[in-house]
């Protein structure tokens, strides 16, 4: 009887567990830094992890920089190799608290949330503070934002041969479904 009161305890302990963090493993991210009238700078990646602690607001996501996907193969290796140097800095975080968090306040309209956080890329950490959207879902939360990144914040180098092409300022998304 002792063994039989002893698993269900345990059982509804995890489960209990369970309810508290949220996951996505297959986020997206987006980024973009094209100029009008030049090539497209574009990226994606599909394999980013995030977790949401619904007891805290907590917030993080990371992902592989080599998963980023460009449409030609030459753009992605001088991504990697160039800009972002994926070999020495092989991901990317960002860790923050959404402000005011309530699970129980999360319903199917996307209702806007201040997450005030830090996002580390090649080795240097800023803060930063975005908003995004919350959206219940038939099968979890669905979280959107989008932000802007600055190179120089970030010290990526631009070579001057492809700086009229390339913008500093580059416009970031990230989307999951939290389950």
């Amino acid at each position: 009887m002792k063994k039989i009161t002893l698993i269900l305890l345990l059982f509804i302990a995890s489960a209990t567990t369970a309810q508290e963090k949220m996951l996505s493993y297959g986020g997206i991210i987006n980024f973009e830094a094209s100029i009008p009238l030049f090539e497209e700078v574009k990226a994606r990646n599909e394999k980013t992890t995030c977790i949401l602690i619904t007891k805290t607001g907590q917030f993080f996501c990371w992902t592989n920089i080599k998963d980023f996907k460009f449409e030609r193969s030459l753009m992605e290796e001088h991504f990697n190799k160039n800009y972002m140097e994926s070999h020495r800095f092989p991901r990317a975080y960002f860790k923050g608290r959404i402000e005011k968090f309530d699970l129980k306040n999360i319903t199917n309209d996307a209702k806007l949330h201040q997450i005030n956080g830090k996002i580390t890329i090649r080795g240097l950490t800023k803060k930063m503070l975005i908003t995004g959207t919350l959206k219940k879902v038939s099968n979890g939360i669905e979280f959107y934002c989008a932000f802007p990144l600055n190179t120089d914040d970030l010290k990526i180098e631009i070579p001057s041969v492809v700086r009229s092409k390339i913008s500093k300022n580059v416009n970031t998304q990230i989307i999951c479904l939290l389950q």
